[in-house]
């Protein structure tokens, strides 16, 4: 059948070897490693740990940067065909190595000591510490400038209290890069090792969506930081909003893979399901989804891989990114829904991968930006005229 699979455009011309080589290789690492035991982690609620040194060795931690900290030097649309594939895989895997990519690493990479890029990168990309990042609150998430989590300096320590919820790889992390207030209202970003006294975390249980993510609360009560952890300091939390634009990129593309992962599942099933006497593909109602997935999926592929090139050049701008998150992550959801339906009651099962990908999406939709606050972000942009 030609053209039945998700390059309908022949998106492919427009990448470099290393970009399809990149691709290919995760796409085969997911079938095999992640594909036959996300379900069962799903179930359990939490993060299968033995993938951790396997994503290190195939780079997916910190491919971005530079050899001598850990990375291949890879560019910004080969790490966007490797969170797309990894979120082919589920939202779990894709978030962990973001996390540690795109949040962790990264702020280390740009704000962090000489010192301090030696000693955290390469573990980091190793996958021998495992990083968070707290900046969301239990009462400010879309609204972070409010955060209560304060510091106080004196002549030995920054003094940290308050408390990061929602926070990915919180139970389980060995570091955090945590944002806080001071009395005067600057922001400052510290990193936080697992041992520092005052600090604890804990894991929010019984979730309905990301379960197989490890999420959880940073705490902080009269914790030490001392003075070689600060990372750096500012009087608007814009500074701390930009180390965001790397991890919504990621979620663009990781929502991308979804839509593509449960297209093909409905394509396939379409021509194999039997009802009334014909394959369920012939249709036009099922037609009709499928024309539409495979079109919105086409769509983003080019969004997604022109903001790789702006990306690439130094030119992306973050409501550039917010389009690309809040579009794609929207994209994906209705795949995922019209894929469920083809699917008919299969579609609930753990056969297929089409309801927990669903469930994913109804975390991604708010997660690192609502789509509300992508939509305003962009209103302000063409506008001029800020609505919140």
């Amino acid at each position: 059948m030609k053209n039945k699979h998700t390059d309908y455009y022949n998106v492919d011309s427009l990448l470099n070897e290393e970009n399809k080589l990149v691709r290919d290789s995760m796409r085969d690492w997911v079938k095999e490693n992640v594909s036959p035991l996300i379900e069962e982690s799903n179930f359990n609620g939490s993060f299968p740990k033995e993938l951790i040194k396997k994503i290190a060795e195939i780079g997916g931690f910190g491919g971005i940067f530079p050899e001598e900290y850990g990375g291949a030097s890879i560019d910004f649309i080969s790490y966007g065909l490797m969170m797309q594939e990894l979120e082919r895989g589920d939202s779990s895997v894709r978030v962990f190595a973001s996390i540690q990519t795109s949040l962790v690493m990264n702020t280390i990479y740009k704000h962090g000591s000489e010192s301090m890029k030696k000693k955290y990168l390469k573990k980091l990309s190793e996958g021998n510490i495992i990083g968070s990042f707290g900046m969301s609150e239990p009462n400010h998430g879309s609204d972070p400038s409010s955060m209560n989590t304060t510091y106080e300096e004196n002549k030995e320590y920054f003094i940290i209290n308050g408390s990061k919820m929602w926070i990915g790889n919180a139970p389980i992390c060995d570091i955090a890069i945590v944002w806080a207030k001071s009395k005067d209202g600057s922001y400052a970003c510290f990193l936080v090792d697992r041992e520092t006294p005052g600090f604890t975390t804990s894991k929010i249980e019984r979730k309905w969506s990301f379960r197989a993510s490890e999420t959880g609360e940073l705490i902080f009560q009269d914790a030490k930081i001392p003075k070689k952890q600060f990372l750096y300091k500012s009087n608007s939390i814009k500074a701390g909003l930009e180390s965001l634009n790397l991890a919504r990129y990621a979620v663009a593309w990781g929502a991308l893979g979804i839509a593509m992962e449960c297209y093909e599942i409905a394509l396939n099933y379409s021509n194999e399901r039997i009802q009334f006497e014909k394959k369920i593909a012939s249709y036009q109602l099922i037609q009709k989804k499928l024309v539409y997935m495979v079109t919105e999926i086409t769509k983003c592929q080019l969004l997604s891989w022109r903001l790789g090139k702006l990306m690439n050049d130094g030119l992306a701008t973050f409501e550039q990114i917010s389009m690309a998150k809040r579009n794609n992550v929207e994209v994906a959801y209705n795949v995922a829904r019209h894929s469920r339906q083809i699917l008919g009651g299969m579609g609930i099962t753990g056969e297929y991968p089409v309801m927990r990908h669903l469930i994913n999406l109804e975390t991604l939709i708010t997660y690192q930006g609502t789509d509300e606050i992508h939509t305003l972000i962009i209103g302000r942009d063409i506008t001029g005229v800020s609505a919140f």
